[in-house]
């Protein structure tokens, strides 16, 4: 947000320089991003002076220039190669002497330099208006009325240039007291005054108006939940043209483009006091009569760009008296009601409009503009008839209207400040420091907080309307810390700690372990959109007012975000994708089902290129050995489960009594043809709220190393090919055995020397007694129950 230094001081006087006010404002929050110059015309005309062209001849080398003498004052007489077809001798013209700098639309410039122009000396320019930034006529050069104009004197003395400083202001959107001249230097004031720096600052009013005769016009609040306040005043007579410069340079200032009289005046008001305001042209109102209400759904309505937009229904509209819509209320004027060149009446309207309405119907039409920014955060409810009066007034001034009747006004309910109740004690924990009662007092006035009651420890409290962002304790305590001072606040000579110990059914901490580990293993978190568009509708969650047809349901799984993910990556030739979410999904079955789930995707190589190891392919062995990593953190057991699931070509599922823990799998080519990958992906989902059902406690557990040795044995099965590994695990876990410690699957081999339709595992056991060494003849017999057990259950042989 730019802020102009000359506007400010319309609202504060103090002898502070610029750059002092912009620190001053760093300070209490309104930071400043820098501070630019600002003239209303570039370069000032510095080294443009007034002369007269004593001798006009052709260019003995050119046809198209002209050779001329010309006299800038103090007996200096100039030679000038001129291309202008209206140059003549005996003209009054404004010449740019050597060292002037010309600058362009763009604030680009040039330097004039002594030259020779096809064999001519040429020691400056005449000009023509453009080249000097008063207009963008360049049919010639611009020829003065001499009688007005000296020779000799500087040009810029015949023109009030306005000199002016802009402070570019990065602004929070919460701070929609402070979206004005008004509202910055009334906050400034507020840290001036109770810091010791002499300001004046006078709090705005309605100004006095003259009006003549009455008006027949009717205004109809419909709703007076979406539009609280509505203020209309009718102004006959309109002359609608150019603004005065002192206007004009006010919003060129701050970045905005002058375009007559009438709208640059509410962008003056706008810009000054931070109330949006609306020109109608009043012939156009049909009944002369002004609703505030809604539509019917379906309705066209043509905006100001020139865009046929359909109504939804629930957006606040400004109708005529046949309900038809004129305007998108706070958002956008319709393009059959606005001011026009030939305007003569207009109905002007200042209003407090739903914020939350406002804000749905700028979303839904894609609209973000200068007035739905202010109106959709909370504007000042109390400023709308100062700001109407202001801009009647200079209607009259600047277009000599004349205010027909009484303003017409609907406030059925006023929208009160905020009672807040404060305490001294909880302002001191807060700010770690004191600050005396007395002092809090004076901030609160200047921050026009009313003091209702003091009561014990504490204060009662009224928060002006106008600062919506501020409800509770902790954004009054903020407040008072602003304009106090954060610089003031000692730094602690002391740092404590006290640790805390995590709680093992903090489902946060569970993710944060998770994301943590999968981030140390080279994994990216993605964060993608709960909204999207589904293929198949059925068991899907439909939105009511969708914000398009893309974004109309909630997702039913991670996997196609990550999928998205995957090829935006790999388009960009980033082709190993090591991918995790924590995300919801949603499902509309006999009723609503929410689940939070952690999702895992794996694709490309499974180490990045390099000398030592051979290219590798991610499979799905290898995203099952990451899933296993973070299973481990829950300490449980669990059974491997064939899944049958269309997004999987081949999946496993994880069960743990009988319910669904995770699910794994290689992607579908399907899957990926829907997406253009064409590389293998592998996902896996894991369920979170039941894996925190599972979690044990997570109080530290030390073990002592053992005594005795480990002793590992190894057995190479022939199995049939349709035996999984998780089969033979959950067999061998059977085994009453208490020396089995652990299970591990090592090798898998298919191929040349085995019978047709088998397949060899190659296992390792890990035996231990925790009291003594195991004896051979000890190991014998656990290891012949296991072979026992395996060639019962699935016909399985040794191999040698």
């Amino acid at each position: 947000m730019k802020i102009s230094n000359n506007w400010l001081k319309d609202f504060i006087k103090t002898e502070l320089k610029t750059e002092r006010i912009g620190e001053f404002l760093t300070d209490i929050g309104l930071e400043v991003e820098g501070i630019e110059k600002f003239e209303s015309i570039k370069g000032s005309l510095e080294g443009i002076v007034v002369g007269k062209v004593l001798t006009c001849e052709k260019h003995p080398n050119a046809d198209k220039l002209k050779k001329t003498t010309v006299d800038v004052g103090n007996g200096k007489i100039l030679n000038i190669v001129c291309g202008a077809p209206n140059v003549e001798a005996g003209q009054t013209v404004p010449v740019a002497v050597v060292g002037t700098k010309i600058y362009d639309k763009t604030g680009s410039f040039f330097e004039i330099k002594e030259a020779k122009i096809r064999g001519e000396v040429s020691q400056g320019m005449i000009c023509a208006e453009d080249e000097l930034g008063l207009s963008d006529d360049h049919g010639g050069i611009m020829v003065l009325n001499e009688e007005k104009f000296e020779v000799g004197k500087n040009f810029a003395d015949y023109f009030e240039i306005a000199n002016d400083e802009v402070i570019e202001i990065g602004l929070t959107p919460n701070r929609t007291d402070a979206m004005s001249h008004y509202g910055v230097a009334r906050d400034l004031h507020a840290y001036l005054s109770t810091n010791k720096q002499k300001s004046e600052f006078e709090k705005v009013s309605s100004v006095a108006l003259n009006n003549e005769g009455t008006n027949d016009f009717k205004l109809v609040v419909e709703d007076a939940e979406l539009c609280p306040r509505y203020i209309g005043a009718v102004i006959e007579n309109v002359k609608v043209t150019d603004s005065p410069a002192w206007l004009k340079d006010r919003l060129k200032a701050i970045g905005l483009s002058p375009i007559n009289n009438v709208v640059d005046i509410t962008n003056y008001i706008l810009h000054g006091f931070g109330q949006p305001l609306h020109a109608f042209d009043a012939d156009k109102i049909t009944d002369k009569t002004v609703k505030v209400g809604t539509v019917k759904e379906g309705t066209k309505f043509t905006t100001l760009d020139g865009v046929e937009r359909t109504l939804n229904g629930s957006e606040i509209m400004i109708k005529d008296g046949k309900d038809n819509p004129m305007c998108i209320a706070g958002v956008f004027g319709g393009a059959n009601s606005g001011v026009s060149a030939e305007t003569k009446t207009i109905f002007l309207e200042s209003a407090y409009f739903n914020p939350v309405a406002v804000r749905k119907g700028a979303k839904f039409h894609g609209l973000n503009t200068d007035a739905s920014f202010r109106f959709e955060r909370g504007v000042d409810p109390n400023i709308t008839r100062t700001a109407i009066t202001h801009a009647i007034k200079l209607i009259q001034e600047l277009a000599e209207g004349k205010l027909v009747g009484d303003l017409l006004e609907e406030y059925p309910k006023k929208i009160e400040d905020n009672y807040v109740i404060i305490r001294f004690s909880k302002i001191e924990q807060i700010l770690g420091t004191k600050i005396h009662r007395e002092k809090v007092k004076e901030i609160l006035k200047a921050l026009d907080i009313q003091v209702l009651n003091e009561i014990q420890n504490g204060l009662e409290i009224s928060v002006p309307a106008y600062r919506a962002d501020v409800t509770r304790e902790i954004d009054v305590i903020e407040e008072i810390l602003r304009i106090y001072g954060y610089n003031k606040i000692d730094a602690p000579q002391k740092i404590s700690f006290t640790p805390v110990k995590l709680n093992a059914k903090d489902q946060d901490e569970l993710e944060n372990s998770w994301a943590r580990t999968l981030q140390s293993l080279g994994f990216n978190e993605v964060m993608n959109n709960s909204l999207t568009a589904v293929k198949d509708e059925t068991d899907a969650v439909k939105l009511l007012n969708p914000l398009s047809n893309d974004l109309a349901f909630m997702r039913k799984s991670l996997l196609e975000g990550l999928l998205q993910n995957t090829i935006y990556n790999i388009n960009r030739k980033n082709q190993d994708i090591k991918f995790f979410e924590f995300g919801k999904i949603y499902h509309k079955r006999e009723k609503y089902e929410e689940r939070k789930q952690l999702a895992i995707l794996v694709s490309g190589r499974e180490v990045a290129e390099n000398w030592l190891q051979p290219k590798s392919a991610t499979n799905f062995y290898y995203l099952k050995a990451y899933v296993k990593v973070l299973l481990e953190k829950l300490a449980i057991d669990y059974k491997e489960v064939a899944l049958s699931d269309e997004r999987f070509s081949d999946a496993l599922s994880y069960e743990v009594n009988g319910k669904t823990l995770v699910r794994i799998g290689k992607v579908s080519a399907q899957m990926l043809k829907d997406f253009d990958i064409d590389q293998e992906c592998f996902y896996a989902e894991i369920e979170l709220e039941f894996a925190q059902e599972l979690r044990v406690e997570n109080d530290l557990k030390f073990i002592d190393i053992p005594k005795f040795n480990k002793i590992r044995r190894d057995l190479a099965l022939l199995i049939d090919k349709n035996v999984n590994y998780e089969d033979l695990y959950q067999a061998a876990k059977k085994n009453k055995s208490p020396y089995i410690k652990n299970i591990n699957l090592f090798d898998v081999y298919e191929g040349k020397n085995l019978p047709e339709g088998k397949k060899s595992y190659a296992m390792s056991f890990e035996l231990l007694n925790e009291e003594k060494t195991l004896e051979e003849k000890e190991i014998a017999t656990v290891m012949d129950s296991l072979i026992k057990s395996f060639q019962k259950e699935f016909n399985a042989e040794l191999r040698g």
